[in-house]
């Protein structure tokens, strides 16, 4: 049920932290994997790191925003087909409402949403020609609990669970399905200070009931699960993945 041998996947934001745990994953269970991001040697990098772990990833480099042809003409070079297409690209701009002009609202908006649509709007002839295509977005907890001072990014990831369901609703079939995972707090390189800081501790012993941060290799089972054919009749949700956070009262 979560075999994914003879399947091709794409993971944009690939090259580090979410995004390559995922790709590990999804190369352990089979698939031939492609990671993305726009440094081709730090996605390079990512793929001799892993190596030693016995994975093998292709590299598709490219800006999400404006390169999504060619990323895919890269991820599809080896096997001429993509089955998965797992878009885990995001940006974050934490300035409050008073500190953000309309350009920069703008530009989070289009690198964390707009360029989501024009990824999976590129990759529907694959995904629609496999028998079993996956459309997965990675969005977040910000997409349905909000923080002050981060109204682009959680309008971003409310757009892309609202994305979510009407591509699920549009193209939902038995050979294609759309779905989200949307992470809580994950002690990844970006975080390594926060999750270092004993003040920061005691704010995740009172908000997350398993009281701890994600370690980054949790993420992945989210990610198998959704690709697989496990979750053939899985259309449209939004799989949430942090310890009890956004269910504590």
């Amino acid at each position: 049920m979560f075999d994914l041998t003879g399947r091709t996947a794409l993971v944009t934001g690939g090259g580090r932290g979410l995004g390559l745990e995922m790709a590990k994953a999804l190369a352990k269970a089979g698939a031939s994997v492609a990671i993305n991001g726009r440094d081709r040697s730090a996605l390079e990098a990512a793929g001799d790191q892993v190596g030693s772990e016995g994975i093998t990833l292709e590299v598709a480099p490219g800006d999400v925003v404006t390169d999504a042809a060619e990323i895919l003409a890269a991820a599809t070079r080896s096997t001429g087909r993509l089955d998965i297409l797992i878009h885990a690209v995001g940006e974050r701009d934490r300035r409050g409402t008073d500190d953000m002009d309309a350009a920069g609202f703008a530009a989070l908006i289009n690198t964390d949403l707009t360029a989501a649509y024009g990824m999976a709007k590129a990759a529907l002839p694959y995904l629609r020609r496999s028998n079993a295509g996956r459309l997965i977005f990675v969005t977040s907890i910000a997409a349905f609990a909000a923080r002050a001072g981060d109204p682009a990014y959680t309008a971003a990831k409310g757009g892309l669970g609202a994305l979510t369901r009407s591509l699920a609703v549009e193209l939902g079939s038995d050979s294609l399905t759309v779905n989200a995972i949307a992470p809580g707090w994950f002690a990844t390189e970006t975080n390594a200070a926060l999750a270092a800081d004993p003040v920061v501790q005691q704010f995740v012993d009172f908000r997350i009931p398993l009281k701890r941060w994600g370690r980054p290799e949790e993420i992945a089972p989210a990610a198998v699960f959704l690709a697989s054919p496990a979750s053939s009749f899985v259309n449209g949700i939004t799989l949430t993945v942090d310890g009890g956070m956004t269910v504590q009262m």
